[in-house]
């Protein structure tokens, strides 16, 4: 009898230790991430409004906007497709390849910044620089606003959105509308939301265990925050080089916009929501499996050789990072007529 009440005093003991250290790693998390809010955060200066955000949503979709007629900003930034478009680098203008990987457009408002480098503040400048790079959609932002106002339907769009301009139909307005449509597009409620709110059972014992190591071998320092990365700059081999597919040397990364030697091979650090929906990985999109992307970042940031078991586990982890993905319904666009431009090929 003693015996058995001693046995059971035992598994009490050991069941109340790993429900203390489930707890503690859920605190541990609570202190380094934070969820998906439930609605998208305002952007200073530029209040939203339904009739700016449809106006946005129209652009974001509209291929008149290159000069080819071709490309849309949902062409490298597809949202049916977890803000990518599965390519190693995109194609542009006259079927030019991009040189980096296109990041994901879904929790791009969380980001500090926008492009591998940062070269873009806020979304509202990201949204400009496609229009006019000759790789990308290769218009002018002239000849972008000569081409809505060819469109009728666009006026009164325009109108609404921004009833107090004189002239609503600029870049300027358009930007902002582009911006507000994209800061629509978050992913709230994954696993690891829930469970940052205090829901133990939304992980897997197998991610719950890759989320330890993530934490203890430091992935977290870097993939931090609301977006577990987007928040900082980063080299790209901190202990070890990765080699020349990975790490190109004629992108020196963040030095193009710094000219700092600081920055040579600096990159804004990823963010890692809904990772496992958009391969290929890195900025030269040369990695397509996610568990080789982990091994490697282990090596080259970490200077860790993480076994198989390591990766497999940190690796169900970031499936965790999966979110209800934004339902966006395809916008009618307003019909071109005879004084918009002709496609240029």
């Amino acid at each position: 009898m003693r015996a058995g009440i001693l046995t059971l005093v035992a598994c009490a003991a050991l069941l109340s230790g790993a429900a203390r250290a489930a707890d503690g790693l859920m605190t541990e998390a609570q202190e380094l991430f934070e969820p998906i809010p439930a609605q998208p955060p305002e952007i200073e200066g530029n209040p939203a409004t339904p009739a700016k955000v449809e106006l946005g949503k129209m652009l974001y979709f509209d291929p008149r906007l290159s000069e080819s007629h071709t490309i849309s900003c949902n062409f490298c930034h597809r949202v049916g497709l977890g803000g990518v478009d599965m390519l190693e680098t995109s194609l542009g203008h006259r079927w030019q390849a991009g040189g980096r990987n296109a990041p994901t457009v879904l929790n791009s408002v969380f980001n500090t910044a926008q492009f591998w480098d940062g070269r873009a503040k806020d979304l509202e400048e990201q949204a400009a620089g496609p229009l006019v790079n000759p790789i990308e959609m290769a218009s002018s932002h002239e000849h972008v606003v000569e081409q809505l106002k060819s469109i009728p339907g666009y006026r009164g769009a325009f109108e609404a959105a921004f009833p107090e301009e004189k002239e609503p139909i600029t870049i300027d307005s358009a930007v902002k509308a582009i911006a507000l449509f994209e800061a629509t597009l978050i992913t709230p409620n994954a696993p690891f939301d829930r469970y940052l709110k205090g829901e133990a059972e939304a992980l897997t014992e197998d991610q719950k265990a890759g989320l330890r190591i993530f934490i203890d071998s430091g992935c977290a320092s870097c993939h931090g925050g609301v977006n577990l990365g987007g928040a900082m700059y980063a080299p790209f081999g901190v202990v070890e080089k990765p080699g020349a597919d990975f790490l190109p040397p004629e992108d020196k990364g963040r030095f193009e916009v710094t000219r700092s030697v600081d920055d040579e091979y600096v990159y804004k650090v990823p963010t890692l929501r809904n990772i496992a929906l958009t391969p290929p990985y890195f900025h030269t999109g040369k990695a397509w499996d996610l568990r080789q992307a982990v091994a490697v970042m282990g090596t080259t940031q970490l200077g860790a050789e993480l076994n198989d078991a390591e990766v497999d586990k940190i690796t169900a982890f970031l499936h965790s990072l999966t979110g209800e993905q934004p339902q966006v319904v395809y916008p009618i666009l307003p019909p071109s007529t005879a004084a918009t431009s002709r496609p240029q090929p």
